[in-house]
């Protein structure tokens, strides 16, 4: 009996997108928390349950598959991306229109992306930098910002956006820098390099749970190391702490020759971001505060 009356004393979130980086924040609340996974592949229910989530099957894309959500959870994680097309995110409309039927959701925490800045010129910006995305990518994530703030207004919840850069560890799958060197794939020339900007997912996890505990209304954080560097030092680094082949150097001409949109959109892009709203508000101390504990660990 105690045991059942502890559990219903803990706090509900619902991770909406629980990936490498959900199932990191799983391993870090199950025992606090109770938690409730969306996702909306079926085979994936069984990992959910074994990792410490009661799974449930929607799909973002389905309004009609989201309707348990309403009145589910007292706090969400939203991790789910945009669609890789259009100028705005539907799948935040669809979830914030479910959890408005009932809007029991106190604080929301959203993972967006630095992209929404755009080019930069290799600046030094903080939050408080105006967006000025480049590319649909972007766009997408800044609708998905400006709806999530709304809601937050609109029904008294505590909404935080993380803008994220990139995210590595050598134990995630589509995240291991060592993957990218070995394949060959170049970087730029130094004359046309940009910066690029890092977060440990262990670190990013820990900064979602720093988040739900103590993020403010409507505010925008960093979540990025302390680490500066441009793309091509960056997998040169890689390179020479894993005994792999520095990646080829080749010309911005060449690059856009050779690569796909995608790519070059992050080719596209220089800036660094100040992480010192995320140290001060959410008196987060990270494990890897550079990209050279983190490659180490």
């Amino acid at each position: 009996m105690p045991q059942l009356l502890s559990a219903l004393k803990r706090p509900s979130l619902l991770i909406i997108g629980c990936g490498d980086v959900g199932l990191r924040v799983v391993k870090l609340l199950r025992k606090r928390w109770r938690l409730i996974a969306l996702t909306s592949n079926p085979e994936r229910v069984v990992a959910l349950r074994e990792a410490g989530a009661v799974p449930l099957v929607g799909n973002l894309d389905e309004p009609s598959t989201l309707a348990r959500l309403a009145g589910l959870a007292d706090a969400v994680l939203h991790l789910a991306p945009p669609p890789n097309q259009g100028e705005h995110d539907p799948r935040t409309l669809n979830l914030l229109r479910a959890l408005a039927r009932q809007g029991r959701v106190r604080r929301i925490v959203y993972g967006s992306t630095s992209g929404v800045y755009g080019d930069c010129g290799g600046a030094l910006i903080d939050e408080t930098r105006r967006v000025n995305p480049a590319s649909a990518r972007g766009r997408r994530r800044v609708d998905a910002e400006s709806r999530l703030r709304w809601y937050g207004r609109a029904f008294g919840a505590c909404v935080t956006l993380l803008r994220i850069p990139g995210i590595y560890a050598l134990d995630r799958e589509g995240g291991d820098p060592r993957v990218r060197v070995a394949r060959g794939t170049p970087v730029l020339a130094a004359a046309d390099d940009v910066y690029t900007n890092h977060i440990h997912a262990d670190d990013l996890a820990r900064a979602c749970v720093a988040a739900l505990h103590r993020g403010a209304p409507q505010r925008v954080l960093h979540v990025c190391d302390e680490t500066e560097l441009k793309m091509g030092d960056y997998f040169n680094l890689v390179a020479d702490m894993h005994g792999l082949a520095r990646p080829a150097r080749i010309t911005r001409d060449e690059a856009a020759m050779q690569m796909s949109p995608m790519q070059l959109s992050f080719m596209n892009e220089s800036r660094r971001l100040s992480s010192a709203r995320l140290r001060r508000e959410l008196r987060l101390k990270l494990l890897y505060p550079s990209v050279v504990e983190g490659l180490k660990a």
